[in-house]
């Protein structure tokens, strides 16, 4: 799950002024494009110039494209973002539909936003889609920040000790098409419940990540 989040935060006066939109991916047009690259860019930046590199011209994905996103727009433009891609994943060689999240995001100066407002946005739309879980990846330096805003509060389950395998989103001379990394799955139980998840230590997303 490619996250974004800022040191600052700030009061519920900020949160209210945020309006939500959902957008299939083929309702946005170059504007809507180049407003979300300069916005990610500028949230990702601050954790690493590399994070912020994918976005470069109007690009607004990194790796794989999402079908739909949630944006939060409020007078100084886009606010907060969440993407979501229906796949099928392997969790321990079992096929499995989930619809991922990722590229989460909220502008520096309102990181009191939350992901858990983002996702309570999401979750109707996970609802209407059908699927069994959401599904997410995140680095082990965001597990508690994740426990705070999203386990606490019911929405999801963070699992330990998985290896991901995952396409990189282009293929270069000098690096492996594929990448195995040791990261936190972060599982949100929609059509099914959490211990219909199946068991396993190795998840194949079968493409990039989102």
């Amino acid at each position: 799950m490619n996250i974004a989040v800022s040191p600052t935060a700030e009061g519920a006066s900020a949160r209210a002024q945020v309006q939500w939109s959902r957008r299939w991916e083929s309702e946005l047009g170059l504007t809507d494009h180049a407003e979300l690259s300069e916005f990610f860019r500028k949230s990702y930046g601050p954790t690493g110039a590399f994070n912020a590199q994918p976005f470069q011209g109007s690009r607004s994905w990194a790796g794989a494209r999402p079908e739909v996103r949630v944006i939060g727009h409020d007078a100084r433009g886009v606010a907060a973002h969440v993407g979501l891609l229906r796949r099928f994943i392997k969790v321990g060689g079992v096929d499995l539909l989930v619809a991922e999240l990722g590229l989460y995001a909220v502008r520096p100066d309102l990181e009191g936003l939350g992901i858990s407002h983002a996702m309570r946005v999401m979750y109707p739309i996970l609802q209407d889609l059908g699927v069994p879980f959401g599904f997410g990846t995140v680095r082990s330096a965001l597990e508690k920040h994740m426990t705070r805003l999203v386990e606490r509060q019911g929405l999801a389950t963070l699992m330990h000790g998985i290896r991901v395998r995952s396409t990189q989103p282009d293929v270069y001379p000098n690096l492996s098409p594929t990448r195995i990394e040791d990261v936190v799955v972060v599982v949100f139980p929609v059509g099914s419940s959490i211990s219909e998840w199946p068991a396993g230590t190795v998840i194949d997303r079968n493409g990039p990540e989102l």
